[in-house]
């Protein structure tokens, strides 16, 4: 009912009261009790029909209502820094001692009530899955951000990370172009000063790692800093920001308080000392939601000095990870007692290989064998009175022990063409005492060896096992007083224990003092296999079955297998990811073909002697 047609009811009863009619019959015709109809009779004699309209219920007194000053307040606080909302305002107040102090509700109330409050109306429930470490110094997330503007022009970037437990940002680094190397530096002043966190978390940058490299995945520099320091290294789901949401949060309170009230600063260092002036109020004075209005340095714990100067000292160091400044090489040799300059008599001279494989240096002199593979090439011999290195077009194929005496050596440059030699080809063979090759305490040997098909090389009386992926390649077997390491293409691929007694390293055909330090571990690069998918839509690698899909059966796949991850790739396109396992070698590299091609191969086999005759 209308408040007008309203006023009209009551008025209506109360003449009919007035006039004589009994309250109780006036009550019943009208629907209401004989209580509403005293109530309308005594306001109309006071006030008239204007007594008659709706009245306020509200409370003339109220104890709890909030006193005007700190109403007042809190709009100030509102209008001063508009990106504060209920629960920042309420944790000003305690601050600042207001008793009595208001709740987060009664300030939202007091916004909304005052018009400061943009009311939006939510579409949907979010949902997310919230996670935390639990102690600081457990986990890093780092990311890049832009907008960091100069006066010239240029929009520099904002190296940034945080730590996950306590929102403590542990780099912000100013740089102008965000390479890969730039990045790292900064990674590593942050664990230098911080020391070294158990785990990194970063989205699929390409500073960051190089899964998606092409043609095929290989480690960048951040990938390596994290595996030498022991960090377990994380990677966001591709197009997953809310994965690394508290350091894309920081961004956002970055910018909102700070980037775009400021004008283009001058230099780079001027934009880095205003950022990390910023950063400090961050961390040590700015109340932070989710750590309930705590500041994230009343949070953060580094790691202990002693712990992170033992990781940044050993080696590999941290600072050592990042590439070196081209310095002139350093050639570290094995100790040797009886070392000597190389003798001003050695040569050089040129010699056709003939059909038996072996040659002598002059006649009746010492035969050097270099095998009937290389009959009628030309090799370049380098001799002197301890070593002899036999080369093809700059490669070394073999080094021999001299049995060569100076005089003999003059014999050959005067009489056989011999010409004075140059530097070594490769480190001098083994000394000699009475005849035979002597090995020193503490000194490293090399030899050169043809890995078989089987992955097999033969090491004096023995045959060592390497891996069948090294099948037909040539290997570097270095070798000490325990272990022996197998070096492809200049890095570790196999450490295992001496096979044979070392005194036998001695006379080990081809064996040479070993130059420089070891070499890194790890394949070069990640070992590739084919496999044909299966009807089922699987294939199988190093004994771990891989489901690819029903789509895919019959296809002839390439899989990249890493340390961590196996990677389904075909035509050059990624088609599965799988995390690996099985710890097993792999033994097989190529596809077994499909039945219909053995049995087509069969049939061209039978039918060859019948088409031939």
């Amino acid at each position: 009912m209308e408040p007008q047609e309203l006023v009209e009811h009551r008025y209506r009863a109360v003449l009919e009261v007035l006039d004589g009619a009994p309250v109780v019959e006036v009550a019943l015709r009208y629907g209401v009790s004989r209580q509403s109809v005293h109530t309308w009779r005594n306001r109309y004699q006071e006030h008239g029909v204007e007594g008659l309209k709706n009245r306020s219920r509200r409370p003339r007194t109220s104890l709890t209502r909030l006193p005007a000053d700190v109403e007042a307040l809190i709009c100030e606080l509102r209008q001063q820094h508009p990106r504060w909302g209920a629960r920042r305002v309420a944790y000003e107040l305690g601050r600042r001692n207001v008793v009595p102090l208001p709740s987060r509700a009664t300030v939202h109330r007091v916004l909304a009530r005052n018009g400061l409050v943009d009311h939006q109306q939510q579409e949907h429930k979010r949902k997310y899955r919230r996670w935390q470490r639990d102690a600081p110094m457990q986990l890093w997330q780092m990311d890049i951000v832009s907008g960091v503007p100069l006066a010239d022009g240029r929009e520099c970037k904002l190296v940034t990370g945080i730590d996950d437990h306590s929102r403590y940002v542990v780099v912000a680094e100013v740089v102008v172009r965000p390479t890969g190397r730039d990045v790292c530096s900064a990674f590593v002043a942050a664990m230098q000063r911080y020391g070294v966190p158990t785990e990194m978390l970063t989205d699929n940058g390409k500073q960051f790692t190089g899964r998606f490299t092409k043609p095929r995945p290989a480690e960048v520099l951040f990938e390596r800093i994290c595996r030498e320091n022991g960090i377990v290294q994380r990677l966001t789901k591709r197009r997953s920001p809310t994965t690394t949401g508290k350091v894309e949060r920081f961004h956002g309170t970055l910018r909102r308080e700070f980037l775009d009230h400021v004008a283009p600063f001058v230099s780079v260092a001027d934009a880095q000392e205003a950022i990390n002036a910023w950063v400090h109020s961050y961390n040590h004075a700015r109340p932070h939601q989710s750590l309930d209005m705590a500041a994230p340095a009343s949070r953060f714990r580094p790691s202990r000095a002693d712990t992170a100067a033992s990781l940044l000292t050993a080696e590999p160091t941290v600072a050592a990870t990042l590439p070196p400044q081209p310095t002139a090489p350093v050639v570290e040799t094995t100790p040797d007692p009886v070392q000597r300059p190389v003798s001003l008599g050695a040569i050089e001279f040129d010699r056709e290989v003939p059909p038996c494989g072996h040659f002598a240096l002059f006649h009746g002199g010492q035969d050097v064998w270099v095998g009937p593979a290389f009959a009628g090439r030309t090799v370049t011999v380098w001799a002197d009175d301890r070593s002899i290195h036999v080369t093809m077009q700059g490669y070394l194929l073999k080094t021999f022990a001299s049995r060569t005496s100076l005089e003999d050596l003059a014999r050959i440059r005067d009489k056989l063409s011999g010409r004075p030699a140059g530097p070594p080809p490769a480190a001098p063979a083994l000394p000699r005492h009475r005849g035979r090759p002597q090995l020193p305490p503490g000194t490293t040997v090399e030899v050169d060896r043809a890995v078989s098909r089987d992955g097999v090389v033969g090491l004096g009386d023995r045959d060592v096992m390497l891996s069948r992926t090294l099948a037909g390649s040539r290997v570097v077997l270095r070798m000490d007083e325990r272990l022996l390491h197998a070096i492809s293409n200049g890095r570790v691929v196999k450490t295992m224990p001496l096979p044979i007694p070392p005194g036998r390293l001695p006379l080990l055909n081809g064996v040479r003092a070993a130059v420089g330090p070891l070499p890194p571990g790890g394949p070069a690069r990640p070992l590739t296999v084919q496999r044909r998918v299966n009807n089922t839509g699987r294939v199988m690698v190093a004994r771990q079955t891989l489901l690819i899909g029903y789509p895919h059966r019959g296809k002839t796949v390439n899989v990249i297998v890493e340390d961590t991850h196996l990677r389904v790739v075909h035509n050059g396109v990624e088609l599965a990811v799988f995390p690996r396992t099985s710890d097993k070698p792999v033994t097989r590299i190529k596809a077994w073909p499909s039945r219909q091609s053995r049995e087509r191969r069969q049939e061209s086999l039978e039918d060859g002697p019948s088409k031939m005759s």
